[in-house]
């Protein structure tokens, strides 16, 4: 017996921005038991109902015609697929069991048969809000994590700098150098952001660049100094900027470009030179290249938001439906934290 289920269809390959009409709610059909033999290679499948969709600037690389990323392509026509927390509903694998929540790669649909059990991770019972598990026990989380701390390398009494720093990212970055004994400044958008990275996360400073006639002379102002460690969302003008401002031996933890991600072509960056004088190491990184360090990760993130050291704001938008205009929403800056839409309470 089949039931229907509403998914979330990826039209075509973009240029610029995505936009809502680049996705497509259709409703398909699935049965709530798993085929037998579906996955005996793999040890079993498992089928998931969907509790929440996480929306993440690097969906917007996999809607582009573009095979030399770390991550392939959609293909047109498919359900777009992304991180989730879910819970199982019919399993034949030895791992998993009926009522199990867990998080890893679904689709963006109300229900999901997962063959691909080695990237779901079962969620233990922490009284930790499971969405959570999308943006601060997540990606998002140990992104910041193995970012600061394995690429930036960072000493107490250090100067950090993170732009796009209320996003997923930037918030819990923001708060383990201030944990560190580091100074912090965040730059965002809006007001409103700025005053949730100085009242809300602890910044030292903050400002909206959006206000500042001169991202030099802004970074002036809140480092006399310079910069030590810059933890890079957004590339662009604004890592032209920083680098400007870097002091000797500074460190960049290159984690993305969203400022970017929009253009087909990339703009240049001007200021590259500065790197040879003041000894600048810049490095990219994807979390994945240090999943080793996940159970400490989470051990060290819970201990801290139980504990009130650590607070993290998520923006929940609500039904499947919605999903296309949260992801489209990233790229114009309107979301607050972590993106995540709710597809089912339970």
């Amino acid at each position: 017996m089949e039931i229907p289920n509403k998914q979330i269809i990826f039209r075509d390959y973009i240029e610029g921005s995505p936009k809502e009409t680049d996705m497509i709610l259709n409703v398909g059909k699935i049965s709530l038991k798993i085929p037998p033999k579906s996955s005996p290679s793999s040890g079993g499948a498992v089928l998931v109902k969907n509790l929440y969709l996480s929306c993440d600037p690097y969906l917007r690389g996999r809607m582009r015609n573009f095979h030399e990323s770390y991550i392939p392509p959609f293909s047109p026509g498919s359900v777009i697929v992304g991180f989730g927390v879910s819970k199982v509903v019919d399993s034949d694998n030895e791992n998993f069991k009926i009522g199990d929540f867990v998080t890893g790669i679904t689709g963006w649909e109300e229900y999901s048969l997962i063959h691909k059990t080695e990237l779901l991770r079962k969620i233990q019972s922490d009284n930790i809000p499971l969405s959570y598990h999308l943006g601060l026990l997540g990606m998002p989380g140990f992104t910041a994590y193995a970012g600061f701390y394995e690429v930036c390398f960072p000493k107490k009494g250090e100067f950090v700098f993170i732009s796009a720093a209320s996003g997923a990212v930037g918030q819990l970055v923001g708060q383990l150098a201030k944990l560190h004994g580091c100074y912090v400044v965040g730059s965002a958008g809006t007001s409103q952001k700025v005053h949730l990275l100085k009242n809300k996360f602890g910044f030292d400073d903050a400002f909206n660049y959006k206000e500042e006639p001169n991202i030099d002379a802004a970074l002036k102002r809140c480092f006399p100094q310079g910069i030590d460690i810059y933890f890079d969302n957004v590339g662009g003008e604004m890592l032209d900027a920083v680098l400007l401002n870097m002091r000797t031996h500074g460190r960049i933890a290159v984690c993305g470009m969203v400022s970017q991600q929009s253009l087909s072509y990339a703009e240049g960056l001007k200021n590259v030179f500065m790197l040879i004088p003041k000894r600048v190491k810049m490095q990219g990184f994807i979390q994945s290249d240090y999943q080793h360090l996940f159970p400490q990760f989470l051990e060290h993130i819970i201990g801290n938001y139980k504990q009130g050291k650590i607070v993290y704001i998520e923006d929940m938008n609500e039904g499947l439906e919605n999903a296309p205009s949260a992801l489209v929403g990233l790229f114009s800056g309107k979301n607050v934290g972590k993106q995540v839409v709710r597809v089912a309470h339970s």
